[in-house]
């Protein structure tokens, strides 16, 4: 039982400097390179972004993708989210109701 809970912990360390870095490679791609949505883009490594290959359509893309590079989908990035000008920033949730209004308790028969 140690010796499956030590191997589990191991594991774990060993895998998370790959998530980390798997998570960072993304934020390398300048926001104007991206592919458009519905579309993707072969991104090759240690290559200027002046020099990638244009946007194709995905299929193609995962078929063609070489060794040393990776797909970028088009819907992967999400913007930063804009300040919502319908909430006025109110940080509620549209069909809840706030906690100023409270509902009467239930009375149960």
């Amino acid at each position: 039982m140690k010796l499956s809970v030590v191997l589990s912990v191991i594991l774990v360390a060993l895998a998370s400097p790959s998530v980390v870095a798997a998570q960072a490679r993304g934020k390398d791609i300048p926001e104007s390179e991206r592919p458009p949505a519905g579309m993707c883009r072969i991104w090759l490594d240690n290559v200027p972004a002046a020099q990638q290959p244009a946007p194709t359509d995905c299929a193609s893309a995962v078929r063609n993708r070489p060794a040393k590079g990776r797909v970028i989908f088009g819907d992967d990035y999400v913007a930063p989210k804009r300040k919502d000008s319908t909430t006025k920033g109110n940080p509620a949730i549209k069909g809840f109701v706030p906690a100023d209004k409270k509902r009467p308790p239930l009375r149960l028969p």
